[in-house]
């Protein structure tokens, strides 16, 4: 997850998901990342290490700390945030631009371990994740963000096989909304300018 280019055209007087519409922040994310298929195994672990920090907050609370949290946890590599020492995490959560959450510093160092292990034993996170999914975004037709389930059976399935795996801050609801940020469901109600936009655009994991 790369921060947004501001010389991105930002879209006006469009028809957007409900969530997005009274913050810039959240409309830049919406229009320009959400929902939009990743395969890149250093985006996906961004997002995966975000979505855990976000687990009882708003995106929006993590979405301003985007930045901070990428210069603290070396830019989201995972075979460097593994490394991490004791001593290290202690300088992490005295940062005050990121969650100072004991447990969700240690689980990052935690799942960057276990993510370096999917790696080796299927050749990239991306190919593991995308499983889930058969290869190709589930495409919903909702026209009302109330309509939008907090988990599908894809996400529970996907968190277990996670959690076995020695992951943490992996739940069924915390999946769905990375399934959502990565582009493996398509979640933008109908209305939505985006969805017609992603639906169109083909995106192609490499083989």
């Amino acid at each position: 997850m790369h921060p947004v280019n501001k010389r991105k055209t930002h879209q006006k007087n469009q028809e957007r998901c409900d969530w997005c519409q009274n913050n810039l922040l959240y409309q830049q994310y919406h229009d320009e990342e959400w929902g939009v298929p990743v395969f890149d195994d250093n985006k996906l672990f961004e997002f995966l290490l975000l979505e855990g920090a976000q687990a009882g907050l708003s995106w929006l609370t993590i979405l301003k700390r985007r930045n901070q949290y990428r210069r603290v946890f070396a830019q989201f590599n995972a075979s460097k945030i593994a490394r991490f020492s004791p001593k290290k995490m202690e300088t992490i959560l005295k940062d005050p631009g990121i969650v100072r959450n004991r447990l969700k510093v240690q689980s990052a160092v935690k799942n960057a371990r276990a993510f370096l292990e999917i790696q080796a034993n299927f050749q990239s996170f991306a190919r593991y994740s995308w499983d889930f999914v058969n290869g190709e975004p589930i495409i919903n037709r909702f026209k009302k963000v109330s309509q939008i389930p907090p988990t599908s059976k894809e996400s529970i399935a996907f968190s277990k096989d996670l959690h076995q795996r020695g992951f943490s801050f992996v739940g069924p609801t915390i999946m769905y909304a990375y399934m959502q940020a990565i582009g493996m469901v398509n979640d933008h109600i109908t209305s939505c300018f985006r969805y017609e936009q992603l639906i169109k655009k083909k995106y192609k994991q490499d083989t």
